[in-house]
Formats: structure tokens, sequence, C-alpha cells
């Protein structure tokens, strides 16, 4: 909860000025409504992956939504409600309306699960980029339209392993033609 409550602080701080159509909360406000988010999850006793079965998304999405990271849609709100009737109306209209903070506290990385996570990201990075570059050209995978989910296995000893399942749109990087580019030139 500490790393979420500085993030959005931060975060709050670099988007005051810009007017928007969706509601800005405090952190101190958030913070709490994540933390009765959970309660209510708790109190259900059930877990991300039945909850995201109920849902219709990911589990990594259920978490994101619950801990204010994503924002909820009408349709999504209703079994939700349904699934954690604990949860307020307050409280469903604010994950709905207000700005979900999508960053991270440098700080998260010394988490163990996390460091690991990173870790191996960081290290398997370059044959990442080789095969993606191999198999769908110049470009990045998109963080935008992308799913995540977690879940487990079992090996071939018997133990316990973590499947992570990244999968993200390809975007193709592109040739940054003149006639292409639809805006006004900075230099008319």
């Amino acid at each position: 909860m500490f790393h979420f409550l500085k993030v959005f602080g931060a975060a709050t701080k670099a988007v005051n000025n810009f007017p928007t159509s969706s509601r800005l909360s405090s952190s101190t406000a958030v913070a709490e409504r994540v933390s009765r988010v959970l309660a209510a999850k708790s109190s259900a006793n059930i877990s991300y992956d039945d909850l995201a079965a109920t849902l219709g998304v990911t589990n990594t999405y259920v978490a994101q939504l619950l801990l204010g990271q994503a924002k909820l849609s009408l349709l999504t709100s209703a079994k939700l409600k349904k699934a954690l009737p604990a949860i307020t109306d307050g409280d469903i209209d604010s994950m709905q309306n207000d700005f979900p903070v999508r960053a991270f506290d440098d700080e998260i990385l010394k988490e163990p699960n996390v460091y690991r996570t990173y870790e191996a990201i960081t290290h398997n990075g370059e044959a990442i980029k080789a095969i993606i570059n191999e198999q769908c050209g110049d470009g990045i995978m998109s963080a935008i339209d992308f799913y995540l989910d977690v879940g487990t296995t079992t090996g071939k000893h018997g133990e316990k392993r973590v499947v992570i399942t990244f999968n993200g749109k390809f975007l193709p990087f592109i040739e940054q033609t003149a006639e292409d580019n639809g805006a006004a030139s900075p230099r008319d």
C-alpha cells in the first residue's frame, strides 16, 4: 500500500493542471478506497482467478482494478458489485470515474517477487527482442493493447511453477515520410 500511495501522490501532482472529463482523487482517498475494496475481496473469500472468471477479464486485470491501476467499465461494474457485495456504490463510482494511476515506485523493485520478475525480463531482454524482431519485424510489443495473465503449472518433479503470459499487439516502427505527416510543420 505504501508504494501505491507514494506513486499515486506524485502522479496526481503531475496531472492536476490538465482539464479532464474524469475526476482526479487525492492519493489518500484512493489509498483508502483500495483498502476498502481489498477488504471486500477478502471478506468475499474469492481468489483473483475466480473473480476474473466472474468478470470475464484476466486475473492481472482484476488486481489492477482493485489496486486503482485500471478503470472499471460499466458492464464490468455490475458483475463486480454482485461478486463483491461489500463494495460501496461510492467506490464503484470512483473506480469508474477517477483516473487510474499506472506507475510504480522504484522501491517496489526491492520486493523479491517483483525484483526476480524484473530480473528475468532484463536478463532475457536481448533474446526476447531478437525473437520479436525475427518473427514480427522492426517494432515493439504494445503495453496498451496488452493482456497479462499469471498462473501456475506443475513441473516434471512435481514442483509448483509460475507462468506469466504477456500478450501485446505488435507495433511496427514506421518510416517517417514528410507526406504522411498530418501535422503542420513547426517551421511554418
